[in-house]
Order: structure tokens, then C-alpha cells, then sequence
């Protein structure tokens, strides 16, 4: 069922990406067999990836460059295309614009951020929402959401990146304790990076009379083009805002709750404590 909801579901990447590997394929004189062999799959893989019915994975689009791509590098380019057909709709305009960022702000009430997530919160996080999804689903959102971690690394330019969480985020477990401990260990880790600065906004912020994050998430991105955006989602809907006034307000607001977190330093050494609590 699943097989015969991806041929219905394939995006346009991925339906370009089947058309060119048959014809390349057939152009050499290929069987799906003989294809298969060459990088390393079956022959009913190759035969699925053509049809959509399980589009062509990272790994298999590597193969294929390397080994039918004529040095066009059609499936190398691909790639990133592909990756982009595997977020949910409200996510896929943002993601391009996401991996491309100069500067990626955020602010988090309820979970980690998806590009600081690990495999298994991630996994905990989308297979315990509504309605339920597919095995075969929630895998692909959690290869595309982990795949995001990649700004993290870029260079030239490197992102500088920015995170702001409720303290409340760093005490939710999603899958049980055990998991959310082995994500604040890689947040931890994550924070120690040159091109990374993480705050906490603690609980009892609004014992002071001021709480400038009472407005929910948001992420602030300049562009490579330095342009200034502001992405928005809630309940599976998003809104990016451009308009200078809007951006420049949310931009603002954003300034006042960084200046309501702890500082980096004392961030760090909340998340490591709770990080290292046992509980049960």
C-alpha cells in the first residue's frame, strides 16, 4: 500500500529523477538487473525507483552518478532537490532557504529545534503525533529532518546559528528519559561550537512581570542575499514574512527574549546538569 501511495505522492524530482535513470539505463543497454548489480541494489529496487514506487534514496542517487551519469552530474544536483520532496508541504518552501542561511535564529517552546535533533527524538517526536504514520513515512522524515544538521558544517560561508529554548523543552521527554538524556548530551555538544550559540529562557521568567516569548516560535533567517525573513508554523500551517516592518518588529521581539535567557555559559551548564540527572 505504502509502494502504491509513493507513485501517487512522488514529486517532481523524483518523478524527473526515475524518467532520466531509465532512460540512461537503457541508453547503455542495461537490464534493472544489470543496474542493480553495478550499484549495488536489486533488481525490484531499481525497478521501484523508476516507477516511484520507492524513489531513489541519497545513497542510491550517489551510485547512480557514479556509475550512469556521464559526468552531467544530473544526480548529484538532484540530491538536495530529492531531500526537499521528503518534508512535510508546510516545511518544503522554508528548507532550501533554511540550508542556505547566512544566520538562522530560533525560538522554542515545546521541543528541541528539528536541526539540533537527534535520530531518536526526532523518531519519538513525529511517530508519537497525529494522525499516525507509516513506518516507511516517519523513517523519511527523520533521514530529511536529521539531514538538516548539514548547516551545522557548511563552510563558505559558515552559518552562524542561534537557538533560544523554554526551559520547559529541556525537561520534556519524547520516547523516555533515556532519549531525551542522549539529546541534551548532543545539545550540549552542539553548543560548543564556534558557529553555535544556544540560550535557555528559564521558568521563572515571568515571576519578573516580563515575558517577551508569550507569541511562540518563530525562526529569523538572512539570507545569502541578506535578505531578512522570519518563518512561522503552527498545526501544519506556516507563514514566511516578508514585509520590513513585520520582520523588523519580530526581529525586535526576538532581541528582547535573548536578553531574557540565560547567558551561553550558564545555558550550556543547565543543559549539561540535566543532561547528567537520572530519572525514572
Amino acid at each position: 500500500m505504502a509502494r502504491a501511495e509513493n507513485k501517487v505522492a512522488a514529486g517532481g524530482t523524483a518523478l524527473l529523477v526515475a524518467a532520466l535513470a531509465k532512460a540512461l539505463r537503457e541508453q547503455l543497454g542495461l537490464t534493472q538487473e544489470e543496474l542493480g548489480k553495478l550499484i549495488g541494489y536489486t533488481a525490484s529496487a531499481i525497478s521501484a525507483m523508476e516507477t516511484c514506487a520507492q524513489p531513489a534514496s541519497d545513497k542510491m542517487l550517489v551510485a547512480l552518478e557514479e556509475h550512469i551519469g556521464g559526468g552531467l552530474g544530473i544526480f548529484e544536483k538532484a540530491r538536495k532537490f530529492i531531500l526537499l520532496d521528503k518534508y512535510p508541504p508546510q516545511f518544503k518552501n522554508f528548507a532550501l532557504m533554511e540550508a542556505e542561511a547566512v544566520t538562522l535564529a530560533s525560538y522554542e517552546t515545546f521541543m528541541v529545534d528539528g536541526l539540533f535533533q537527534t535520530p531518536e527524538y526526532a523518531r519519538a517526536l513525529i511517530g508519537g503525533g497525529f494522525p499516525k504514520l507509516s513506518t516507511e513515512k516517519l523513517e523519511q522524515l527523520v533521514d530529511a529532518r536529521i539531514a538538516r544538521r548539514s548547516l551545522l558544517d557548511r563552510k563558505d560561508p559558515t552559518a552562524m546559528i542561534e537557538l533560544i529554548v523554554e526551559e520547559s523543552v529541556l525537561r520534556r521527554p519524547f520516547g523516555g528519559w533515556d532519549v531525551l538524556q542522549g539529546q541534551l548530551r548532543s545539545l550540549a555538544e552542539d553548543a560548543e561550537r564556534d558557529n553555535v550559540t544556544i540560550q535557555v529562557l528559564p521558568f521563572e521568567r515571568g515571576l519578573r512581570g516580563t515575558h517577551a516569548g508569550a507569541h511562540g516560535n518563530m525562526k529569523l533567517v538572512t539570507t545569502k542575499d541578506h535578505h531578512h525573513l522570519v518563518y512561522l508554523e503552527i498545526e501544519d500551517e506556516s507563514l514566511l514574512v516578508s514585509d520590513p516592518t513585520r520582520v523588523a518588529l519580530l526581529t525586535h521581539r526576538y532581541a528582547r527574549i535573548r536578553s531574557q535567557a540565560l547567558s551561553p555559559d550558564d545555558s550550556l551548564s543547565l543543559i549539561q546538569k540535566l543532561a547528567g540527572e537520572e530519572r525514572t
